[in-house]
């Protein structure tokens, strides 16, 4: 029950940062809905994977993959490019407490000197935010590469 409540709770979190990037995008009013709940969607995949025991990374890419997805089915149903739904949806999963955390490391290292523990801090929160970045622009890209294809993947 604990989870069900939880999850639930992450979406509707989530839907919030997603609902105003899409306000922010000047996404037609129609679509707005749409961007909250692949937000909710897509926050609410992460939050389940990462709970059975995935990484925060493969998470992100499995979720953002299932967004694209989505957005494309959208974008055939309600006749828009797939990124108007997409992309606000997945701003709520940007690694903005990753790279804070690793910037907070550059400033102690800066402040009180060079230590291992604060270096391997901070490549580690780097390489978190950059993993994650970057599973969020290719599991945004894969649903134009399996679908758009000239040519068959196989």
């Amino acid at each position: 029950m604990t989870l069900i409540v939880a999850l639930l709770n992450d979406m509707l979190l989530a839907m919030i940062p997603a609902l105003g990037f899409a306000l922010v995008f000047n996404v037609p009013q129609k679509a707005l809905k749409y961007c909250a709940i692949g937000g909710a969607i897509g926050h609410g995949t992460r939050f389940l994977l990462m709970h059975w025991g995935l990484s925060i990374e493969w998470s992100t890419f499995v979720a953002a993959t299932l967004v694209g997805m989505i957005g494309v089915h959208w974008s055939h149903r309600f006749l828009a490019h797939p990124k108007v739904f997409t992309v606000a949806a997945l701003i709520p999963m940007v690694p903005g407490v990753f790279a804070f955390k690793a910037m907070i490391a550059i400033v102690e290292i800066n402040h009180r000197g060079f230590s291992l523990a604060l270096w391997g801090l901070m490549i580690d929160n780097v390489l978190k935010a950059m993993f994650i970045v970057a599973a969020l622009a290719i599991g945004l890209a894969m649903p134009g590469l399996l679908f758009y294809r000239r040519r068959p993947v196989v």
